[in-house]
């Protein structure tokens, strides 16, 4: 596992310290001692997700690795038929084969969808398999539920970036994880969901710290800068533009469009708040035409990455 090379900026708090031993009697109190106590495991490179598919972190290393060959991944993944399985299904999927051209072997799918896209097949097959494990059963809805949330942004998030200079699928994996940060807070804290879920200000606290968690997550993972910066920023959506089009405007730009799918009224009021849109040059047209595009696909990239 690769350490992340600096401890990320924690909302609220200076500095991370571990909370073990200690008592908190205020819910707030102990949710932000938890959040903590993640942080800190996380800035020393210790990751515990439980029942993630280890396969999952070993193909992105492999993918990460320019000497790796093909026949090298096609064995790693060779050995989880789930995965396999999964692999196939998507390459051969509407929303990944145009064409219509049917594969029946794992090298052809994994040439046809590229590294970007085959660790998006693969961190869809790691949340299926922890929906259905027993001990998660307990946040197995809110996971769907996150899950569903992930692909609409992954699919704003592609349809903006084909707009501009950076790759449609390293966009679509970067919103698909946009939302790792909950996930390893929610898989952590399986015995207190329910407490978490209730609370609003417990959740509102998630909220503050779930974007750079989920940074911490992906830097020990090994995932580029770029990513996991992108994850990082989500949420701020005043940053100051930078030099060319950023894959964190995509993703600023991305989460508050998937916001909007549901209320195309609120565009206008989403934008004026977020320079990110200025940024990459987005107008309101633009963004319609993005989410036309994008709610087309969602259907179909459910089927195509079995969620």
């Amino acid at each position: 596992m690769t350490n992340a090379s600096s401890a990320p900026n924690y909302p609220r708090e200076t500095s991370v310290a571990s909370t073990a031993g200690t008592a908190c009697d205020a819910p707030r109190d102990t949710a932000l001692g938890f959040l903590r106590l993640l942080a800190k495991e996380l800035s020393e490179g210790t990751v515990d997700l439980p029942c993630f598919p280890e396969v999952v972190i070993r193909i992105r290393s492999a993918l990460d690795d320019p000497s790796t060959k093909p026949e090298k991944i096609v064995t790693i993944i060779g050995a989880e038929p789930r995965l396999a399985a999964r692999l196939l299904q998507t390459a051969n999927s509407a929303a990944f084969n145009p064409s219509g051209k049917p594969l029946t072997d794992l090298r052809s799918a994994i040439t046809r969808l590229g590294h970007q896209l085959v660790q998006s097949a693969a961190m869809s097959f790691a949340v299926q398999q922890m929906k259905h494990a027993d001990s998660l059963r307990s946040i197995a809805k809110p996971l769907s539920a996150l899950w569903a949330e992930c692909i609409v942004v992954a699919s704003v998030s592609q349809a903006v970036a084909a707009r501009t200079r950076v790759s449609p699928d390293e966009a679509f994996l970067t919103g698909l994880l946009h939302g790792i940060g909950r996930l390893y807070i929610m898989a952590r804290a399986v015995n207190g969901a329910a407490q978490f879920a209730k609370d609003r200000e417990l959740m509102e606290l998630v909220a503050d710290w779930h974007a750079q968690i989920g940074k911490a997550l992906l830097e020990n993972w090994g995932f580029a800068e770029e990513m996991s910066n992108a994850v990082g920023d989500q949420g701020d959506q005043e940053r100051r533009r930078k030099s060319g089009e950023e894959l964190t405007d995509i993703l600023v730009v991305s989460v508050v469009l998937a916001g909007a799918l549901q209320n195309p009224a609120l565009l206008k009021v989403s934008m004026n708040g977020a320079t990110a849109f200025q940024n990459i040059g987005l107008s309101e047209q633009d963004c319609l035409t993005v989410l036309n595009r994008a709610q087309h696909q969602i259907s179909s990239l459910h089927e195509a990455l079995g969620c």
